[in-house]
């Protein structure tokens, strides 16, 4: 059992790696999209809104119907995979605006199948200690959604239409492993009908909406920074020195947002198992919010300077973001949980739909410098949240 816990998390890790390489693939390649769709430069943001709005909607779908406590969660990830892999490659095809955000909407719409599901398969296969194991699959979807970043240094400089064909292979790759190597757990939660209690059962618990509350201040935070961390690397390095090669900008990206994201996460894995959940989101989001607020002095100085930021920022917003998924996994009911999970996942990403779009607005009145101190918001209030759930975590790990 042991050993077959540990063989899927590989395989789980590895699929969902490659599935989130579809997030940021149009978004790495917005200068070129923007070009071909005749956008103007403000628009890029929607490039990058366009996921997170269709993962809402389809997380809301998932959640109102049950759909992660329904139906076969690995089954669900396979289709979910399949078809956001053949909806991103549609992307090449097209030439307007109106039908390459749709499509982006779409894609955001298949990965509400990938994410949460992966968390809840994980969470059968370790139905204790689940912390380190959530912590390696969000180090995948830290990693899977900066390779992108990794991908366009080798072909930024042929065709932008290979990003976009080299994403969607990988995740038809993840669909393979889903579909025909990873199994089903050996203890499956019976499938539930769909309820209206569900969601009303997630609401009123009380531990359940705090580790919530506390994940929403850690999600305004986190995909305004991996969206906008390598616009202010180009500005910044640029300023520094105005002939500054695009793939070291690429490669930067590719370490502070996937390598010290991936890294952060395995850590705040391994830690949080020791001293509690409750106790390693309070002390991640204290090292993010006081980097969001440094990053700006940075600007236009030392590289290096720039860079060790980067990588502790890149570390830290990130540590903690498995550990919101591992409590509500924990707290909530094995009936519900799917849809707990699928719920959380929702609310957090329509806030960070607000966030994206508010960095380039507020960039253009106080500048680099400052613009990333807004995020610090984010986390500060989790913290509040999540001092409030560690005494429902310490009578629970007495119980």
């Amino acid at each position: 059992m042991i050993q077959g816990s540990w063989r899927a998390l590989v395989w789980i890790g590895l699929s969902e790696l490659f599935a989130l390489s579809l997030w940021f693939s149009a978004s790495v390649i917005a200068p070129e999209l923007i070009e071909v769709w005749n956008l103007s430069s403000n628009s890029e943001a929607w490039l990058s809104t366009s996921v997170p709005i269709g993962f809402v909607i389809g997380a809301l779908f998932s959640s109102y119907f049950g759909v992660a406590d329904r139906f076969n969660s690995r089954k669900v990830f396979a289709v979910s995979v399949f078809l956001g892999a053949i909806l991103n490659a549609l992307l090449i095809l097209v030439d307007y605006a109106f039908f390459g955000i749709l499509l982006r909407i779409l894609t955001g719409i298949t990965l509400a199948g990938v994410y949460p599901i992966a968390v809840k398969i994980l969470s059968q296969w370790f139905p204790k200690k689940r912390g380190f194991a959530i912590g390696i699959l969000i180090a995948a979807l830290t990693l899977g959604s900066s390779l992108p970043h990794f991908v366009i240094m080798f072909f930024s400089s042929l065709n932008w239409k290979l990003v976009i064909i080299c994403t969607s292979v990988l995740a038809l790759l993840s669909a393979i492993i889903v579909t025909y190597i990873l199994e089903d757990a050996p203890i499956m939660s019976e499938k539930s009908p769909f309820s209206l209690k569900l969601i009303k059962k997630v609401v009123t618990n009380k531990p359940v909406m705090l580790a919530n509350y506390g994940y929403f201040g850690h999600m305004w935070e986190l995909y305004a920074m991996w969206t906008w961390l390598p616009a202010f690397l180009t500005a910044s390095f640029s300023a520094y020195s105005p002939e500054f090669p695009h793939w070291f900008i690429a490669l930067s990206s590719f370490i502070s947002i996937g390598i010290a994201g991936g890294i952060g996460c395995v850590v705040g894995g391994l830690i949080s198992d020791k001293i509690g959940r409750a106790n390693l989101t309070i002390i991640s989001m204290f090292i993010s919010a006081i980097c969001s607020i440094l990053i700006g002095f940075t600007f236009g100085q030392f590289i290096w300077i720039t860079l060790i930021i980067c990588m502790i920022w890149g570390m830290s917003v990130i540590s903690d973001s498995a550990q919101f998924s591992a409590a509500v996994s924990e707290i909530a009911e094995v009936e519900y949980v799917g849809t707990a999970l699928t719920f959380q996942m929702c609310i957090g990403f329509l806030i960070t739909i607000f966030s994206i779009n508010l960095i380039p607005i507020i960039q253009r009145i106080v500048g680099w410098e400052w613009v990333f101190t807004i995020l610090a918001i984010g986390p500060i209030l989790g913290i509040v949240f999540m001092v409030k759930y560690r005494r429902y975590e310490f009578n629970n790990q007495k119980v």
